[in-house]
């Protein structure tokens, strides 16, 4: 299951633009409020360097793309309807949003940088709106969310706990259709320094602050400041900085990238997603206003910030919040291929930390049964069931079974 990504802001934001970037959709884009009025899925990509230079081959990619030298691995991308104040009341479409957000392995929170969209989330003149205060808006849904789940469920928590549950486990289980898990539980009351006292006595003050970090354990985000490129964004982003100190928050222009990658498809122009260049290839084909807003991207986008964000954003997402690594597994060490002679044909995004075993289990159950080690096939050294593995790392497992085989 690709890993998941949700879209998260107040409505004018540009998530839909972002979103049809990321993903070359084409989901209506407007001014007016709730333009998106359910959840949109699509698959992009995280991108990565490619081994195969490393290794002087031709890679046969399966389950991902290779595209001058970069791997785009498959990610899905959800965007989810503007969120508006007590949406975690079921306000507007609060419920359907907070639930949908709250499946996401991680949100990308897309704020509008240049402070042209009000506190209603709708168009006003740059500089008007806040984005710091728009920022402070949708944190706040997403814990009153957590606590509503807290609170609403206190009864069943206290019962469980009485009936010998741990308390870690029965915290836990009202959270668990949200992707929550009991390492999550565990991090948030040590943070807090609730690990030692009785739920029963937790009271609202314990309970929102334990929520408050429950949420930032279990859904890592990232700020995207989106319209960078807009007049005084600059200004604001660094007050943005200066506010969430403890955030990542990259500058984005979603408009300049989905302009490049509409202008890509269609020939007029080389680009990687997340590069910081383009070629022009046929100059002729493009009329004035074309041509000056190419000129805009290079000069006011890339010359200044290097990038448009949009990529970047999805990739520190992957490789940086959810700390995913890149590994390479092949049947044949000595040839990088599979069993059907397809060189360096999958890669699989695992969780730093995650073991030789682990990965077994995630390309096949059966895997695990009488594995015995994987070869490294960089550096040809055995590495045991337990080694934690490392970005990058091409490896053979070997089991009893392929042994005898």
């Amino acid at each position: 299951m690709p890993i998941r990504i949700g879209l998260i802001g107040k409505t004018n934001t540009g998530k839909t633009t972002f979103f049809n970037a990321a993903t070359l959709s084409h989901s209506e884009i407007s001014t007016y409020p709730f333009t998106t009025k359910k959840p949109e899925r699509a698959m992009g990509n995280a991108i990565t360097p490619c081994v195969h230079t490393e290794f002087n081959v031709q890679d046969q990619p399966q389950n991902s793309k290779c595209m001058d030298g970069w791997r785009f691995i498959p990610i899905e991308l959800i965007d989810l309807p503007g969120l508006i104040k007590d949406a975690w009341a079921g306000k507007g479409l609060g419920n359907q949003f907070l639930s949908v957000a709250t499946q996401s392995d991680a949100l990308l929170h897309v704020v509008d940088v240049s402070g042209s969209v009000d506190a209603s989330g709708k168009i006003t003149d740059v500089g008007n709106g806040d984005p710091i205060a728009d920022v402070a808006d949708i944190e706040e849904e997403l814990i009153m969310w957590y606590l509503k789940l807290l609170e609403g469920n206190r009864d069943k928590i206290s019962k469980l706990i009485h009936l010998e549950t741990e308390p870690l486990t029965a915290l836990a289980d009202v959270f668990r259709g949200i992707g929550v898990k009991e390492s999550h539980v565990k991090e948030a009351l040590k943070i807090t320094g609730l690990e030692n006292k009785d739920f029963d006595n937790f009271d609202m003050h314990d309970s929102k602050k334990f929520a408050a970090r429950l949420r930032h354990v279990s859904k890592p985000t990232l700020i995207v400041a989106n319209k960078i490129d807009l007049p005084g964004a600059d200004k604001n982003f660094d007050r943005l900085r200066e506010k969430y100190v403890d955030t990542i928050i990259i500058p984005a222009s979603a408009d300049s990238e989905l302009s490049l990658r509409r202008a890509e498809q269609k020939g007029l122009i080389k680009y990687v997603p997340g590069s910081e260049q383009f070629e022009i290839l046929h100059k002729n084909e493009l009329n004035e206003k074309q041509l000056e807003a190419l000129n805009f991207i290079t000069q006011g986008i890339l010359g200044e910030y290097m990038r448009t964000g949009v990529q970047f954003a999805i990739n520190v997402t992957v490789f940086k919040l959810l700390k995913m690594n890149s590994i390479y597994p092949v049947a044949n060490p000595e040839k990088l291929s599979d069993k059907k002679g397809r060189v360096l044909p999958d890669l699989i995004l695992m969780k730093d930390g995650s073991t030789v075993e682990d990965l077994a289990k995630e390309i096949h159950s059966d895997l695990t049964k009488g594995l015995l080690y994987a070869k490294d096939v960089r550096y040809g050294v055995r590495l045991p069931t337990g080694y934690q593995l490392r970005d990058r790392d091409v490896v053979s497992l070997v089991s009893a079974m392929t042994k005898k085989s």
